[in-house]
């Protein structure tokens, strides 16, 4: 079954079971392992239902164990501090009672600007960007050139900006802030391997391990939008089988709604998981 906008935001919408404790179900397409950025997107909801008068400011997951896309996940918020203007939060993400990643979420009270950082415009543009399918109804991608990132023959600078269109776009704050941190998880090792010849995506879960191993992000007030937005994604390291992307998500004006980064794992297929179904590989 191809999934849905409407679907994605409602696997983010976890349930509260008592308070500091929520469980959620996933949307992993045909894997049967999850996307770390989904964690991190259930991660900030759930903070977000915990301190409803805050607002999710910076969330940092690390992802340490594979997580069953046919399995309840469990989730469950421990307060670091709970301040005035500020709280922070460890939000524990496990299934069969094993811990699989942990997220810190700041939360706070925002406030009017003191100072500003004035709108850059973006340098190109989502009508002379190139449709790229990424199947989601209710998502619409392009990439600015023309390329397939997955691609091992396609070789270019480890540079991909990617501007996408949601319809609709939720109108509940903790769901723009969980939307925006999903895309995050989905561009980045594409990014890295680019630049190198003879590798790419395409290759992943079949002679290529790879895996999301930790994101941050930081939402920069406020996070409303509408139209496109771009993710522009850029590989600064990579080395000793772990690459490093960082990126910025801009509105079509310029304007920056969010920064973040990826700690990625780009490794052989362990011989231990060449038994495995590909869609249960990382």
């Amino acid at each position: 079954m191809r999934s849905t906008l409407a679907g994605l935001l409602d696997v983010f919408d976890v349930s509260q079971v008592e308070p500091g404790r929520y469980v959620g179900e996933s949307d992993a397409g045909d894997r049967d392992l999850i996307d770390a950025s989904q964690l991190l997107a259930q991660a900030i909801v759930a903070a977000t239902k915990e301190f409803p008068h805050k607002t999710v400011r910076r969330a940092n997951g690390v992802f340490s164990r594979p997580v069953r896309a046919h399995e309840p996940i469990d989730f469950s918020v421990t307060t670091v501090h709970d301040g005035r203007l500020f709280t922070t939060v460890v939000v524990g993400a496990g299934q069969r009672d094993r811990p699989c990643a942990t997220i810190t979420v700041m939360l706070d009270v925002p406030t009017d600007d003191l100072i500003r950082h004035p709108v850059e415009a973006p340098d190109s543009s989502p009508e002379t960007a190139t449709p790229y399918d990424m199947p989601l109804d209710g998502r619409e991608l392009r990439l600015v050139g023309d390329y397939d990132p997955n691609d091992p023959d396609e070789v270019g600078p480890p540079r991909i900006e990617a501007w996408l269109r949601y319809e609709p776009i939720p109108h509940r704050d903790d769901l723009q802030r969980a939307l925006l941190a999903h895309f995050t998880g989905h561009l980045s090792i594409s990014t890295t391997m680019r630049a190198h010849p003879g590798i790419g995506t395409a290759m992943s879960h079949r002679s290529v391990s790879t895996a999301v191993m930790a994101i941050d992000i930081s939402f920069h007030e406020p996070v409303a939008w509408t139209g496109w937005i771009c993710y522009d994604h850029e590989s600064t390291s990579v080395g000793a089988g772990m690459s490093y992307v960082r990126g910025q998500i801009r509105d079509e004006d310029g304007r920056l709604l969010a920064s973040f980064s990826q700690d990625g794992m780009i490794r052989p297929l362990d011989q231990a998981a060449q038994g495995l179904a590909e869609r249960e590989r990382l």
